[in-house]
């Protein structure tokens, strides 16, 4: 039916409420379209994806899957941690990155190196991380939540889990990046003839009875001590530009309704693969309606509740809901806005494989258009057209109310709580 009185409208929206209430979320929007779903159910997921099972009435169209939840992966369980990965294997419109979440407590991701570059952000506790360049020169340091590194591609590295352990994130500039494809150094080892060893080491054969077998990939490590014991002073110095980035120290842009962070190479020279932003969204506040003209949008939700609209040519537009742990992605040129719709701040990353972060904002693209060729085609008034920001303003917050939560799902907040989000 198209339609329905006022009194049958608001009976079943009471019913819809009771049936949420009961954790049973049903295909049926207030204005009386759908039916209820007597089939077999997954009713944790139903409950953690309201917007799939009821669409906004303005979604139209096919857009392929956006999302994807590392809880939905492959744990790789080694001594002194683990790993899981979303690629393009789990996520295949995710051509610009991989993604790995991994933990060592305390352990140590062994030495390494890959043909992608690998940008890291610490989510709980502590990583100490070292590396070598093509001339020589070294790097380490050590990195807290909401820091990380970046190395460049076949720049060979390891990653340590300092005394209280750690869990970070490493994002690859390859959709199709796996961590079967390292160039790990106990595989390199194990693989050589004992005299290429020897004369390479100028050493003895029996130096290299012990080495392992296989791939190490992660180990116990035990507590690293301090930075100063482990650094080595390298006879062609440091790199020119720290490996290292402190993106949670980075002056925010401030709105009413939260705060975003940019990283890329204007503040970070190391980098050049990847542009970064920290978003955090109060409730009763979105991500502005914008879009990217340089490349795709890789997302990860670090906390909070999140609803998320995505509009293509076509034309075509599709909501997913998101929460902690799980994957976001938004082709290049997709129109989009980000809601908090939960009770608590929402925390995520932007990630571009670019040097430099660069977004375009639907009220700027309004504001600095002549308000004749605007009302022309959108029959906007005068009053608006004067109150349109001209100003850059990410983060926007809804007036007159705040914006009621999706549904009452209890979130994961473990990530980042050394930094008090909470608040």
């Amino acid at each position: 039916m198209d339609k329905i009185d006022r009194h049958m409208k608001e009976r079943l929206q009471k019913k819809l409420d009771e049936l949420k209430e009961a954790g049973r979320p049903e295909p049926i929007r207030s204005d009386g379209c759908g039916a209820l779903d007597l089939g077999p159910r997954n009713l944790k997921l139903d409950e953690l994806n309201p917007d799939m099972i009821v669409p906004p009435a303005t979604d139209f169209g096919l857009i392929p899957n956006l999302k994807f939840s590392l809880g939905q992966t492959h744990m790789t369980i080694k001594p002194g941690g683990w790993s899981r990965e979303v690629t393009k294997r789990e996520l295949p419109i995710s051509d610009t990155f991989a993604l790995v979440d991994m933990n060592l407590s305390p352990g140590v991701r062994e030495m390494h190196s890959h043909q992608q570059s690998e940008w890291g952000f610490v989510l709980v506790g502590g990583a100490r991380v070292t590396a070598v360049d093509e001339r020589g020169r070294n790097f380490i340091a050590d990195c807290k939540p909401g820091e990380g590194w970046i190395f460049p591609a076949n720049i060979p590295h390891s990653i340590q889990g300092l005394k209280e352990g750690c869990e970070f994130l490493m994002l690859f500039d390859k959709g199709d990046y796996s961590e079967d494809h390292t160039f790990s150094i106990s595989e390199l080892m194990s693989h050589m003839p004992m005299d290429v060893l020897s004369a390479n080491f100028g050493c003895d054969e029996k130096e290299f009875a012990n080495l392992p077998e296989k791939e190490v990939y992660i180990t116990d490590g035990g507590d690293p001590g301090t930075i100063e014991s482990q650094t080595i002073e390298s006879p062609y110095g440091k790199v020119p530009h720290t490996f290292k980035h402190e993106l949670i120290n980075v002056e925010p842009i401030v709105s009413d309704g939260g705060t975003i962070r940019i990283l890329d190479h204007s503040n970070f020279p190391a980098c050049t693969t990847v542009a970064a932003a920290l978003v955090e969204i109060e409730p009763g506040a979105m991500r502005e309606i914008h879009w990217h003209s340089n490349q795709d949008e890789f997302q990860y939700y670090i906390q909070g509740e999140a609803r998320m609209t995505v509009f293509m040519p076509g034309p075509k537009a599709r909501t997913f809901n998101y929460h902690a742990g799980d994957v976001g992605y938004v082709p290049v040129g997709g129109f989009h806005y980000v809601q908090n719709i939960g009770k608590e701040k929402l925390v995520f990353l932007e990630l571009f494989n670019s040097k430099h972060f660069s977004d375009i904002s639907l009220a700027q693209w309004i504001a600095m258009t002549p308000k004749e060729v605007v009302k022309s085609v959108l029959n906007l008034s005068d009053e608006f057209l004067k109150n349109v920001r001209k100003e850059s303003c990410p983060i926007v917050k809804y007036k007159g109310y705040e914006f009621p939560p999706a549904n009452n799902t209890p979130q994961n907040v473990r990530y980042f709580k050394d930094f008090n989000y909470k608040k």
